[in-house]
């Protein structure tokens, strides 16, 4: 009995799927095709190459992020809302951070969250370039907020294929750290405060992402015209 036809719906899925559990590096059709239980090469009829796959896999998670009404709920939370949906996409899904810096990514989901970001600035008071600069302001803040987390899940996959433990290398990196901080009286003074086992690797302080976020459209509201 003949397989059934697949379709760019089932393809992208599934790569979402590979990609959040293998990372970028783990992303080929040979891969692809194993698990959809079809050759590799009827996966060349939906999508050319690996760079339109990760285009697609792209913009089908950032249609997660939500798009607040902001003539409902005002330019501040709008802003806010978008900016923690956006980085909730970007710990969910860390090959997006890493992808970001190889591939150009372009798509209806992506450009309708671009489009809505720029309207949410607009009607805070920016126009023009101003309203453009901001909202790259909050979209750069957010990624390099999430790179540690992308960051950790890489090297998480290398270490384990490697044969390693990713939670002792953590911990012994984490303990020579603390040597080398335990030096400066102001780094010294923080790792005293806090047990390296209960730090997990890259992580910032408690509520660091929100509280740069709070900081950062304070800035903006600092700037708006009037």
């Amino acid at each position: 009995m003949p397989r059934p036809a697949l379709t760019r719906d089932q393809i992208v899925s599934t790569a979402v799927e590979l990609l959040d559990e293998d990372g970028l590096e783990g992303l080929n059709m040979r891969a692809l095709g194993q698990r959809l239980n079809s050759a590799a090469t009827a996966v060349y009829w939906h999508v050319k190459n690996k760079d339109g796959l990760v285009a697609l896999a792209g913009d089908r998670v950032w249609d997660e992020i939500r798009l607040p009404d902001v003539d409902a709920v005002g330019w501040r939370a709008a802003a806010t809302a978008m900016a923690t949906d956006l980085h909730g996409v970007f710990t969910r899904h860390p090959w997006l951070v890493q992808a970001l810096a190889a591939h150009l990514f372009h798509g209806e989901a992506k450009a309708r969250h671009d489009d809505h970001s720029l309207a949410v600035y607009e009607a805070a008071g920016f126009t023009g370039a101003e309203a453009d600069r901001a909202a790259a302001a909050v979209f750069t803040y957010v990624l390099g907020n999430a790179s540690g987390a992308s960051a950790t899940a890489a090297l998480s996959r290398r270490i384990r294929r490697e044969g390693g433990d990713p939670e002792e290398v953590f911990a012994a990196t984490l303990k020579e750290a603390a040597e080398v901080a335990s030096r400066f009286p102001r780094l010294r003074s923080r790792v005293d405060a806090m047990s390296t086992a209960a730090v997990t690797y890259a992580e910032g302080p408690e509520d660091t992402f929100a509280y740069g976020l709070d900081a950062l459209l304070d800035g903006l509201t600092a700037r708006l015209p009037g």
